[in-house]
């Protein structure tokens, strides 16, 4: 029986070149196919009547989308449709993509869903959301001991 002296950093190494190979299979083909997962980015400010809540959806129809408001959170769901073609030297270029995309946003207070303000201008949604009356008004007493 022979003695084999261990080397961890060599472990390490192969692993290394396990991953370099790895990320130079993925041409840039398929990177756009693994990211088109779409997430609308959302931002959220509270007021002490109303909660605005902003969100992203760049390259959509209003008609597109489908907002719905509940006490406690909003849902917008929508389905993106893109189509870019380009022609140089006698070549055209076509793509295609298509996706739906669902997200709920919950509330930091409960808001009155039966009046709500939304504009939709340059791929930015706008929701003006007025707080409950029972929200507003609404006092804590905290008793220490």
């Amino acid at each position: 029986m022979s003695l084999v002296r261990w080397q961890p950093f060599s472990e390490i190494d192969s692993l290394q070149k396990e991953m370099n190979r790895l990320f130079d299979n993925i041409t840039p083909r398929n990177i756009d196919r693994l990211s088109s997962a779409f997430v609308p980015a959302a931002e959220m400010s509270e007021t002490d009547e109303s909660v605005h809540l902003k969100l992203e959806v760049p390259g959509m129809n209003a008609e597109d989308l489908d907002i719905q408001v509940s006490a406690e959170a909003v849902s917008i769901s929508g389905e993106r449709k893109s189509e870019t073609k380009t022609e140089e030297k006698g070549v055209t270029r076509s793509e295609f993509s298509y996706g739906s995309f669902r997200r709920v946003i919950p509330l930091p207070a409960r808001v009155e869903n039966t009046n709500v303000k939304a504009e939709y201008k340059d791929g930015i949604l706008n929701l003006t959301l007025l707080k409950a009356k029972s929200e507003k008004n609404k006092v804590v007493k905290v008793n220490l001991g």
